[in-house]
């Protein structure tokens, strides 16, 4: 029985992990997302491409950041 119990509170504990993860990732995001209009606008005020690249660099990276961490957890639970 307690073997039982010992597994449930792995994987809650697992779960809030994630959780807590997802959560600061998402808020990291968000205050980057705020700010990055007004950086583009600079950027852009010295080369249209820079701010460009900019943008396109920030919305890749709020993506590769879910990508490496959905490969950490499956090379994890392996």
């Amino acid at each position: 029985m307690r073997e039982g119990l010992a597994i449930l509170t792995d994987k809650n504990s697992e779960t809030r992990s994630s959780a807590i993860a997802a959560a600061i990732i998402l808020l990291a995001a968000m205050v980057l997302l705020y700010l990055m209009p007004d950086v583009i606008v600079r950027l852009g005020d010295v080369s249209p491409w820079l701010g460009t690249g900019f943008g396109v660099l920030v919305i890749l990276a709020f993506f590769l950041v879910f990508w490496l961490r959905a490969r950490y957890q499956r090379r994890k639970s392996r």
